[in-house]
């Protein structure tokens, strides 16, 4: 899969990015390089479902795809 990063210098200094495929997901960093490692964490965080959460029944099946 690919997304594509909006990055933004920050006014404050540092960096910021939002994923537009992604809404709601957003980072930061002092650094390009530091926000590079934060962009990767933000999308996993994003894209990642709470099992607990999910009600199941016998007719549930759960499966987990890369792509």
């Amino acid at each position: 899969m690919k997304l594509k990063a909006v990055i933004h210098e920050a006014e404050e200094g540092g960096y910021w990015a939002e994923i537009p495929g992604i809404p709601g997901c957003a980072t930061q960093g002092d650094t390009f390089e530091e926000l590079l490692k934060n962009i990767y964490e933000a999308v996993e965080g994003c894209l990642s479902v709470d099992m607990e959460t999910i009600v199941q029944s016998p007719q549930t099946r759960i499966m987990e795809i890369a792509v």
